[in-house]
């Protein structure tokens, strides 16, 4: 069976699209129509070599998404085919399965324990959460990172609490989610601080009680002037700019806590003294938000039924397969928060 991919050949250019042969499932394997998948930032970062040298080239790339399973391999229990799901990076219930490869040709091509930019996939069974059919496919890509890196970012690593002053800088992707999540917890105020108006438009109608456009106003004496001279309780930058950074270490007060969700490319360096760090200041980075996706998916699919938030609106975009490298570009540009890309249902 083949399927039409995304394949990352080289760094720094164009995703190729082209048809590739599934693999035999094996021990933990599962087979997935993918029906919506979210271009992330950590897919740019791949491309263009944030983290280094890529060593598994060609490969595809993608880690969330919503689902229909197909097929299901050996001793695979916790989804049966018919199952919709959301496709997630973290690991949750079930078989941790080799990852698989493909072929275009003789050409191998490599994956991970879950790929998405295809319209078929075989992921492990631990990176698959059942949901029920009548959740949109989109939300169920936004509740793969978006949602769950969001929120478990806000909840498990700077444990927010209610009153607390939080701010968010940059407010795209895994930003808005945190946003969200810490208007849900009670923060006070929630500010959402970036360069594009739209995405502070966004950011306002999803949590931000007050925004800050960092192309026109300076972000110190802004945030400053919001809280009448006070720190800031909680940071959580989404650049991975060290200018930005020694911003936000500014910002904090005594035990005030900054976490970092946005990536700093390899060859960058952010420099501070440490002494803040014995008295309660904290530092931290995050994967994932320390999620659980078994456990937080159903939690948030519970609150999203109750009416406590709806994220759908998140989505500002939408494309074809055959058109992801046109709307990674609007990405860059700053002109999409969410951008889905779309399959119609298979025949």
């Amino acid at each position: 069976m083949k399927t039409q991919a995304a394949i990352l050949v080289e760094q720094r250019a164009p995703l190729e699209i082209d048809e590739i042969e599934l693999p035999a499932l094996g021990y933990g394997h599962v087979l997935v129509e993918v029906r919506a998948t979210r271009i992330c930032g950590s897919q740019i970062g791949e491309i263009d070599g944030a983290k280094g040298p890529d060593r598994y080239l060609p490969h595809l790339l993608g880690h969330e998404a919503g689902g229909i399973v197909r097929e299901v391999g050996p001793e695979v229990t916790q989804v049966k085919p018919g199952d919709h799901v959301v496709l997630h990076w973290r690991p949750g219930k079930g078989i941790n399965a080799k990852p698989v490869s493909y072929r275009r040709g003789s050409q191998v091509i490599n994956a991970g324990n879950i790929t998405t930019f295809q319209q078929f996939t075989v992921v492990s069974e631990n990176r698959l959460t059942v949901i029920p059919e009548n959740v949109d496919f989109e939300v169920a890509a936004l509740l793969a990172d978006t949602l769950t890196t969001g929120f478990g970012t806000v909840t498990r690593e700077a444990k927010v609490e209610i009153g607390e002053s939080v701010l968010v800088i940059g407010a795209g992707g895994i930003g808005l989610g945190a946003i969200q999540a810490a208007s849900l917890a009670g923060a006070y105020p929630v500010i959402a601080a970036d360069l594009l108006p739209n995405k502070l438009e966004k950011a306002s109608q999803f949590g931000a009680t007050h925004t800050v456009n960092t192309s026109n106003y300076d972000l110190v004496e802004s945030v400053r002037n919001l809280l009448d001279g006070e720190a800031v309780d909680v940071v959580i930058d989404g650049t991975g700019q060290p200018a930005v950074l020694d911003q936000a270490w500014q910002l904090l007060g005594r035990t005030g806590r900054l976490v970092l969700i946005g990536v700093m490319r390899h060859d960058r360096q952010f420099s501070l003294n440490t002494l803040p760090l014995h008295f309660g200041k904290v530092l931290t980075g995050t994967e994932g938000g320390s999620s659980r996706p078994a456990e937080d998916i159903p939690r948030y699919l519970r609150a999203m039924r109750g009416g406590r938030f709806d994220p759908r609106g998140m989505v500002t975009h939408r494309t074809a397969l055959t058109d992801i490298n046109q709307a990674i570009t609007a990405m860059r540009q700053g002109q999409a928060v969410h951008t889905m890309v779309t399959f119609p249902a298979a025949a």
